[in-house]
């Protein structure tokens, strides 16, 4: 299994909490940037955070800086994104996606998931 697959997706009220996770092979994930966009329909992906390989390093959008915490576990080739204070806003499907370094994620990731919905009642 090449693509990462993302998990923890669901239907929450405003100012709750989600956790997705994205779980990938070891071809997929070791020395990579991992992170998240999300897509709401008929809009254009947005992409949220990513980390670098290591996890030394993170990128967050202004729309969820503050509120939402990227990590990896490389010892299960994970990564997760705690989403805090959830707002109607950030309802929208995510995606997980990897890439050589995060430059290059941001330019275009070489692998995506199929997605996890995320809806946030108001």
């Amino acid at each position: 299994q090449v693509q990462p697959v993302e998990s923890g997706g669901g239907l929450v009220q405003a100012g709750e909490s989600l956790r997705l996770t994205c779980t990938a092979s070891r071809l997929t994930f070791d020395g990579r940037a991992m992170g998240w966009f999300r897509q709401v329909t008929g809009k254009e992906r947005e992409g949220i955070s990513c980390t670098t390989s290591s996890g030394g390093r993170t990128f967050y959008a202004d729309s969820v800086k503050g509120r939402f915490t990227i990590s990896r576990d490389n010892a299960e080739n994970t990564v997760y994104l705690q989403m805090n204070n959830l707002e109607p806003e950030d309802t929208a499907m995510y995606y997980c996606a990897a890439a050589q370094s995060m430059i290059d994620w941001i330019r275009g990731p070489d692998y995506w998931g199929p997605g996890a919905q995320v809806t946030v009642s108001s």
